[in-house]
């Protein structure tokens, strides 16, 4: 009786093996011909036409994926108080920079210029933006004044100074990303670029001599 048992035990673990070895090949088989198809597509550069339905696709994309933030941030507006929505508020800003850095990327493209697909598209991030500005507005987020602005550090980071002597040293001069508060609290600060003076004959000179005194 125990023989018996195992022997049809093992018949078992035979099939099994059977099988899961069969699978194996079929997957082996499916892939390589996937490979091979592949192979034969030729390579070709995209025509202005075949990219202009490429990008209206990306932008539907992201028209569908602001839509979705835009409803869920209202319904966090609707649950939250004060600064109950403060981690996302933080996050939705992603959305008006990557819009800022497509509408960018696609004003710059040579390709595109002059098109009514690009026409098109610029108007709806113009209106997109402004959208998510005025639900922001609603929600006591409001973007940080700073161009001719004095630097303030509670509100503004310098990323870089620009020599301009027109301007007092340390005014703003570049918004390199928008900064934003939440009522009187900062969401995120203002990147920015400041001036300063022009350096003079003189003044390297008096630097050089500095560095030479301190040596």
């Amino acid at each position: 009786m125990e023989k018996e048992q195992n022997t049809n035990s093992d018949k078992q673990n035979k099939e099994a093996e059977e099988k899961i070895n069969e699978e194996q090949n079929n997957d082996a088989q499916t892939n390589n011909s996937t490979d091979s198809k592949d192979d034969k597509k030729e390579i070709k550069e995209l025509t202005p036409e075949e990219r202009i339905v490429e990008l209206e696709d990306k932008v539907a994309r992201t028209f569908a994926e602001m839509e979705n933030q835009r409803r869920r941030f209202e319904k966090e507006k609707d649950d939250a108080f004060d600064y109950g929505g403060f981690s996302f508020a933080k996050e939705a800003l992603n959305l008006i920079d990557n819009l800022e850095r497509s509408k960018q990327i696609l004003e710059s493209d040579e390709a595109l210029k002059g098109t009514e697909a690009l026409k098109k598209t610029l108007e709806h991030f113009e209106i997109i933006s402004k959208d998510m500005i005025s639900i922001f507005s609603k929600n006591g987020i409001t973007p940080i004044s700073s161009i001719g602005k004095k630097l303030d550090p509670n509100q503004h980071q310098a990323m870089m100074e620009i020599d301009d002597d027109q301007k007092e040293p340390g005014t703003i001069v570049q918004e390199i990303q928008k900064g934003f508060m939440m009522k009187d609290r900062l969401l995120r600060p203002a990147l920015v670029g400041v001036s300063k003076k022009t350096k003079t004959e003189k003044d390297e000179k008096n630097e050089e001599n500095k560095e030479n005194s301190d040596n």
